[in-house]
């Protein structure tokens, strides 16, 4: 039996569809983005594939210091830090690789991964530990790095975090695979992401992970306070308010009985926040 022509039509490929849309042979990069949002108003193409299309345009023309983690929010290890002393430093970022910092030269040594140091936490004071012995090679790269050719030396090298470097050599910042794909992508979710819609994730009895967005009004209505939203309309706002900067990752403000500190920030906003509650008077019921 022929299969009927409009099933035919559905089980066609989204790229034979959109091959279809850019048969006017778009002139340059501007007049491709245009014909490609054109399809998806016309069902050819769908709005996520549309997005990573565009994110791929987006990363070719992107450099490293477009994205990278400024220096100010690195969290370094010291080259000669005790297992004792790196232990914390590894939980309260949640992050998985650290750069290993010379404190006299202030130079980059190597990379420690957070899973290499699981043997010696295991084996305790019966093992010597020593950040020289872990630490892996640590890879340079210059600010001007196209984030295109990024992604490829990180694919076929097979790393996943680069130390960004200035002109004059001193580092810049850093940056990770999973920060140029999400110029692809959109935001990967990690350790502290959130169900679904959720902005306020509560981790314990007195502690919470809040998303900066949340409004105001949420907070209020959830811990029994009386904020204004006239100046600022978020939790975020409120607490860059307070600090009376945008702070960086780990930097810590008190508002009345709330102890907020930055989990996640960039050089342009706070994202996200664990706040801590300093009385247990505080209305937690969700």
């Amino acid at each position: 039996m022929n299969q009927p022509q409009n099933e035919k039509i559905e089980n066609r490929s989204w790229i034979e569809r959109l091959g279809q849309a850019l048969m006017g042979e778009p002139k340059d990069r501007e007049d491709l983005v245009q014909l490609m949002r054109d399809a998806e108003k016309r069902d050819l193409l769908g709005q996520d594939a549309l997005a990573m299309i565009e994110g791929v345009l987006q990363v070719s023309e992107l450099q490293v210091r477009d994205i990278m983690i400024p220096r100010s929010q690195i969290v370094f290890i010291p080259r000669d830090a005790a297992l004792e002393d790196i232990c914390p430093l590894v939980t309260d970022s949640a992050h998985s690789r650290f750069p290993v910092q010379d404190e006299e030269t202030l130079h980059v040594a190597g990379i420690l991964l957070a899973k290499d140091l699981l043997s010696y936490v295991i084996a305790g004071e019966d093992q010597k530990f020593d950040v020289k012995d872990v630490m892996r090679p640590a890879i340079f790269v210059p600010e001007s790095k196209r984030l295109n050719v990024m992604l490829h030396e990180f694919r076929a090298n097979r790393n996943h975090m680069a130390i960004v470097i200035d002109e004059y050599g001193s580092v810049a910042g850093l940056i990770t695979i999973e920060d140029v794909l999400e110029q692809i992508v959109g935001e990967i979710e990690d350790e502290h992401d959130f169900e679904e819609e959720a902005f306020i994730l509560q981790r314990n009895e007195r502690e919470y992970n809040i998303k900066a967005l949340t409004e105001i009004d949420d907070f209020n209505e959830r811990f029994g306070t009386t904020y204004s939203d006239d100046d600022v309309d978020t939790v975020g706002g409120m607490v860059v308010k307070s600090f009376g900067h945008v702070p960086d990752h780990g930097e810590k403000t008190q508002i009345d009985d709330f102890l907020f500190e930055v989990l996640r920030a960039d050089n342009r906003r706070v994202h996200l926040l664990r706040m801590t509650l300093l009385s247990p008077s505080a209305d937690t019921t969700a």
